[in-house]
């Protein structure tokens, strides 16, 4: 048999060891859900009168939400947090957390909702106090003080047949389920989420509207007053432009809710370019250049409105305006593109707000940032958005709703503690370089102590993050 040489000599390997904890980055999540007070929020949410469980509901809840975080896909793996034993004690098995999942009915989610809420306020608070103050989104350099942005997308998850509403979703070729999601984008957070059957429609107004709705209610009230909706040309309906233009109903003064949403490019918004050529050609301007985030004019890109030029658009909310936005067609939309953008090689798109006083340029670059949406999708399906563990609605919509809490925990992990490269890191970076270090514990002196090693390229905003953390105040 040949010797072994060269760099693994020697090798072998063993199962024995001691006081180590991996994945210890995850701790930090445990710290600051504790913190923020969220598993007693939600063990009072799941609370069964004449039952007192082993395992705390609201922490079995929790600890989903953390190995989620870590990179769990499925129940099973929850056994990750075996590795952090030594730390958090024993944790609930696999079928235990089956069972409360199960328990998670229609009113224990609405319990859910309203402890998230509450939980939010604790944590946007905290934003508030922090250096720098709440995240607000800029556009071209500046600040949208005061605003919240909400934005709504649906995405088709592919499932196997014999899930409960599985069917052919509205993408081509995708067989599954069809959650609808509503994302804050000063945040990252997600606010709500409902699980449909696959067939459901993207621009469904009572779906859009009840996913909103939730998402409000998960605002802390001073967050509510001005709003900023934005969906895409799949999710847009009158009713549900009308329904923000109204602020949900809302006819107090202060409350100022305004949309930005794609708009379905048909025949009369072609004429529409038909006619700001013909004034192009008469020297007369008729397009203004797009802006990339840098404000910097984008090459052989334009915008223009064209709210007069589409006639009677009264049945939509007062101060209704279309604009079309033009650039260079790239080859993956060329199968699908209109004779005259295979002509002049360009692809049109509109979109609509009811914002006033802004020019098209400014408008258009505000409503690109919906695109933000879909990579936070990507991160949730990066998670376990991208797989749902039950043959059941129901246990399935509990998933849903604990990756919600995975996508907040992370997303406060970075606004509260991180900084640098880690705190913009999508969550397959942020595991590699946080979550995953491993720790050695050390107990003395009455406390305990997880030592990372110190050639750990992050190790320092690990620990910085760590004592961020802890000097948290606990909830009262």
């Amino acid at each position: 048999m040949r010797k072994s040489s060269g760099r693994l000599a020697g090798l072998a390997m063993s199962a024995d060891a001691k006081a180590l904890v991996g994945h210890a980055g995850g701790v930090h999540l445990q710290v600051l859900a504790d913190r923020v007070g969220l598993a007693r929020e939600l063990s009072h949410a799941m609370r069964r009168k004449g039952f007192i469980p082993l395992h705390p509901r609201g922490q079995v809840l929790t600890d989903l939400a953390c190995a989620i975080v870590l990179g769990a896909v499925a129940i099973s793996d929850v056994r990750l947090l075996e590795h952090q034993r030594e730390v958090l004690g024993t944790t609930a098995s696999p079928s235990t957390v089956w069972r409360v999942l199960d328990e998670a009915g229609e009113v224990q989610l609405q319990r859910i909702a309203l402890a998230r809420a509450k939980v939010r306020k604790r944590v946007w608070g905290l934003l508030e106090a922090r250096e720098g103050g709440f995240p607000w989104i800029t556009v071209n350099g500046r600040a949208l003080e005061g605003w919240t942005v909400l934005d709504s997308d649906a995405t088709p998850v592919a499932c196997a047949s014999e899930k409960e509403g599985a069917a052919g979703t509205y993408k081509k070729g995708v067989f599954g389920l069809c959650p609808l999601l509503a994302f804050c984008d000063n945040t990252g957070e997600l606010l709500a989420q409902q699980l449909r059957p696959g067939d459901a429609g993207a621009n469904d107004t009572a779906d859009n509207i009840a996913i909103f709705t939730a998402a409000v209610a998960q605002l802390p009230a001073t967050y509510r007053r001005k709003i900023l909706f934005r969906t895409d040309g799949a999710g847009f309906s009158c009713g549900l432009l009308k329904w923000i233009a109204a602020a949900g109903g809302r006819t107090h003064a202060s409350f100022t809710w305004e949309y930005s949403t794609g708009w379905t490019f048909t025949q009369r918004e072609m004429d529409a370019v038909l006619a700001l050529d013909k004034l192009e050609k008469k020297g007369k301007p008729a397009w203004e250049a797009v802006w990339d985030t840098d404000g910097t004019a984008r090459e052989n890109a334009a915008v223009a409105e064209v709210t007069g030029l589409l006639g009677d658009l009264s049945t939509w909310p007062a101060g209704h305006r279309v604009f079309i936005r033009r650039e260079p067609l790239h080859p993956r939309y060329a199968k699908d593109a209109s004779a005259y953008e295979l002509e002049h090689g360009v692809r049109l798109q509109a979109f609509a707000a009811n914002t006033s006083g802004r020019q098209a340029a400014w408008l258009d670059l505000r409503h690109r940032s919906h695109a933000r949406a879909e990579g936070k999708i990507r991160d949730s399906k990066a998670e376990s958005l991208a797989r749902f563990p039950s043959r059941w609605m129901k246990v399935n919509q509990t998933w849903l709703t604990v990756t919600a809490l995975a996508c907040d925990l992370r997303a406060w992990l970075q606004l509260l503690a991180c900084d640098g490269d880690t705190a913009t890191a999508t969550p397959k970076t942020l595991r590699y370089r946080f979550l995953h270090v491993p720790a050695v514990l050390v107990r003395g002196q009455r406390r305990q102590r997880l030592k990372i090693p110190k050639t750990w390229p992050w190790a320092a905003q690990i620990v910085t993050a760590c004592r961020r953390l802890l000097a948290l105040p606990h909830p009262t």
